[in-house]
């Protein structure tokens, strides 16, 4: 799984998600890319479920490039603690993805197998 190998700080807010993606809206690498259309947080396991669920419909043929990564931590309190007492400690990481931005790119293989592997990926993601 994905996260950082260090950040300046240990907790963050968790803030909102405006407007469309301005950087990372533009296909770089590959010839067939996927593509939000909904503002979401995406959390490292769900980013490394559709790597791959990519890579085995693809049977590990051409490349697939992963367009983000989740470098914001998200903080947790145990279960059945009462109010109050401070914030939790980080739990996992998370990428707030705004609508617009590529998350993956594939190339190396024919469009009905990009397709395919591209809609399976999605099914692994919270967002259209």
């Amino acid at each position: 799984m994905l996260f950082p190998k260090r950040t300046k700080f240990r907790k963050a807010h968790k803030g909102r998600i405006h407007g469309t993606a301005s950087r990372c809206n533009n296909m770089n690498y590959g010839s067939y890319g996927l593509k939000a259309i909904q503002p979401e947080r995406i959390i490292s396991r769900q980013i490394e479920a559709a790597r791959v669920a990519l890579t085995r419909h693809m049977k590990r043929q051409g490349r697939v490039w992963t367009r983000i990564f989740p470098n914001i931590p998200v903080s947790k309190k145990p279960i059945e603690v009462r109010m109050g007492k401070g914030k939790g400690s980080p739990e996992y990481y998370a990428c707030r993805v705004k609508p617009g931005r590529i998350l993956f790119e594939v190339d190396g293989v024919s469009e009905q197998i990009a397709k395919e592997a591209l809609y399976k990926a999605s099914a692994k993601l919270p967002i259209k």
